[in-house]
């Protein structure tokens, strides 16, 4: 089976560009993907390739202010998705608390919080920067008994970590079809029945009694739009993690955050990638 290798340089490159990019990719017959420093390589059969519909899509990317350029050559004979799996999805541990690892790691690090996942795509799991940094929030977070939703969820693997630490009901959302379909293979994975996954956007949580905990880890863009609507299903002590943006946007995301009544505690920062915590008052 013959496969081509398609290098994708995006600007900005970050995860959440990364992501959206996977998943634009996935509806079009693409396989499997790893990240590199300027965006990420994609591999699709030669014969389900279609470079029109390949341009249409970079046109029509759902994100604003996104270049995506790109370069194709014929990739070597092999199974590609299991070359990701081995050698670019390695198991990570954070904070020598919680693992994450799929199911062909036999020999992953035992830990308090084992999370088991599905990775058919380079999205979610746990290596970039934003993700970590709101993990560490959450071990640090008593989440028992209390509400928590996961907006821009992903593979889910926080709301998953939520449930473990004791959190009912949980609640993840996202705009993509495939990481919804991805989150519900990686919940029955993990055992879990008190996670509800929803396919939509913010617009959905019109109609939400309060949570006790809210994670956003999306973009700066998109929370600064959504931060109301976080605000409309948040009580007094309720708390919102928010992570996607760099160290230089914390002042414009607190300015939003504390005109809707929260109040800023703190954030934690690695490579430049920050994660913020409020707490509405």
């Amino acid at each position: 089976m013959k496969y081509l290798e398609i290098t994708f340089t995006n600007n900005p490159c970050n995860e959440i560009v990364n992501d959206v990019l996977s998943a634009e990719l996935g509806d079009i017959g693409f396989e499997s993907f790893i990240e590199w420093e300027k965006g990420e390589k994609a591999y699709v059969q030669e014969s389900l390739f279609n470079q029109d519909e390949l341009d249409n899509m970079i046109r029509n990317f759902p994100l604003e202010g996104v270049n995506i350029e790109y370069t194709i050559v014929h990739a070597e004979d092999k199974n590609w998705n299991e070359e990701w799996e081995k050698n670019y999805f390695q198991p990570i541990v954070i904070d020598d608390r919680c693992c994450i690892h799929s199911t062909f790691h036999y020999d992953a690090p035992k830990a308090e919080y084992e999370i088991l996942i599905n990775p058919q795509m380079a999205f979610g799991t746990g290596h970039h920067e934003t993700t970590s940094s709101i993990i560490g929030e959450l071990l640090d977070t008593d989440l028992k008994d209390k509400s928590v939703l996961d907006m821009g969820c992903g593979t889910s693997i926080l709301a998953i970590l939520a449930s473990k630490k004791g959190a009912n009901p949980v609640m993840a959302i996202d705009i993509d079809d495939w990481c919804v379909n991805n989150s519900i293979d990686n919940i029955n994975l993990n055992g879990i029945d008190n996670i509800t996954v929803k396919h939509g956007d913010a617009s959905l949580l019109k109609d939400c009694t309060p949570f006790d905990v809210i994670i956003a880890n999306i973009n700066r863009n998109i929370l600064l739009n959504d931060m109301d609507k976080y605000a409309s299903c948040m009580k007094k002590g309720s708390e919102l993690f928010m992570s996607g943006f760099y160290v230089e946007d914390i002042p414009i995301i607190r300015e939003k955050a504390e005109s809707l009544g929260m109040k800023y505690i703190h954030h934690r920062a690695k490579n430049n990638w920050a994660a913020v915590k409020f707490v509405m008052e």
